[in-house]
């Protein structure tokens, strides 16, 4: 059975249901964490970059967090966590909130966007090696931190910062 996705920006009524897609996907509280520290901080988070992947009767079931980071002083945005309940990963959920998620920073007029994750998943969504833009990170650097230009914005070089660190 195939299933159709549904993506569209969190609801209030989504915080606490994406804080529990977060915990059985990742398995642990470290990414809870993450995101709570990101949703409580005024320059990480933006609103309306939340996007989840529902299923047809509306029930969130993955989501793709887009969040303010900078590579020097330029403003950039970073993808993640992205998560996905098991019981509904490589079905697609996941990719469809990435998607909408890539989508919502380019029709919102966002240059670039990072990420650190599966350098092996996210390529699929046009994500290269960072250090190929020149940008890097002193944790972070290699094939794990990736990064993709919008639209026909060039990734800026430079050092990669976070507002948040938990």
């Amino acid at each position: 059975m195939s299933i159709t996705w549904n993506t569209r920006v969190e609801t209030p009524a989504d915080v606490e249901l994406i804080r529990d897609i977060t915990r059985q996907a990742f398995g642990r509280q470290f990414e809870v964490d993450f995101l709570d520290a990101h949703r409580a901080d005024p320059v990480a988070w933006l609103p309306g970059f939340m996007i989840v992947a529902t299923t047809p009767e509306d029930e969130p079931v993955a989501y793709a967090a887009l969040t303010r980071c900078y590579i020097g002083d330029k403003p950039v945005l970073s993808l993640g966590p992205v998560a996905v309940l098991p019981q509904y990963q490589k079905q697609g959920a996941g990719g469809a909130a990435v998607r909408a998620a890539l989508a919502t920073a380019r029709d919102r007029g966002e240059g670039t966007v990072v990420v650190l994750g599966h350098d092996t998943y996210y390529p699929r969504f046009g994500f290269r090696q960072a250090t190929e833009f020149g940008v890097h990170h002193p944790q972070y650097d290699g094939p794990n931190l990736m990064a993709l230009a919008l639209g026909d914005h060039a990734v800026p070089g430079g050092d990669l910062t976070y507002p948040v660190t938990v």
